[in-house]
């Protein structure tokens, strides 16, 4: 994963959020969530950032900053904030040194564990979006299953891998499978993965 994937989620992403039903972003509730539509993208804005300034900051957290996108803004702003955060993440990505690490409550990132978070994020919320405006999200293939992979090593691999990037979330059942309520990633390096699964809890 790198810079490039991150740039082709938000692409599809940003696509997506411009093309959703006219609405009140602010007043439109998510079925099965806390947020509305207009707190959820906020909420993703934030943490494309907060992603950058985290990987960029080494292998320690700094707490330094409070990070806020207005909620209350129009839906074309908090979609072209998402978007403008997003190349930020992508830019740190691909400008990193080799070996470069962040921390992440998660562990210790690298820049692709960076990029796949960054992805996970956009494709993850942008389907809460849909949910909320009535209109299914589906990103590609190839996005999802490099995601899952990345992130994910643990999932099942002859699934499909947006309905099993989904349920490696919490977001979704899968056949044959435990759903996922306590979830974890993994960003350090794939080389690093102990070979067990990073589920919290069942």
């Amino acid at each position: 994963m790198n810079g490039d994937m991150v740039l082709r989620a938000v692409g599809e992403c940003v696509t997506f959020l411009r093309s959703a039903p006219e609405r009140d972003w602010a007043t439109t509730p998510i079925p099965a969530m806390d947020w509305t539509v207009a707190q959820v993208v906020a909420h993703l804005g934030e943490t494309l950032l907060w992603y950058a300034t985290d990987f960029t900051a080494g292998d320690r957290e700094l707490s330094t900053v409070d990070l806020r996108v207005r909620p209350e803004s129009g839906a074309a702003d908090l979609t072209a904030t998402v978007g403008s955060f997003a190349t930020v993440l992508a830019r740190v990505v691909d400008g990193a040194p080799a070996g470069a690490r962040g921390w992440h409550p998660f562990g210790l990132g690298d820049a692709s564990g960076f990029a796949a978070m960054g992805c996970d994020e956009l494709l993850v919320h942008t389907a809460d979006v849909g949910r909320g405006v009535g209109r299914d999200f589906v990103p590609s293939a190839e996005l999802s299953g490099a995601t899952l992979r990345r992130l994910f090593p643990w999932a099942p691999k002859d699934t499909d891998p947006w309905a099993t990037l989904l349920w490696a979330n919490g977001r979704a059942d899968l056949p044959g499978q435990e759903r996922q309520v306590g979830w974890r990633w993994h960003c350090a390096p794939l080389t690093e993965w102990d070979g067990v699964s990073g589920r919290l809890s069942p």
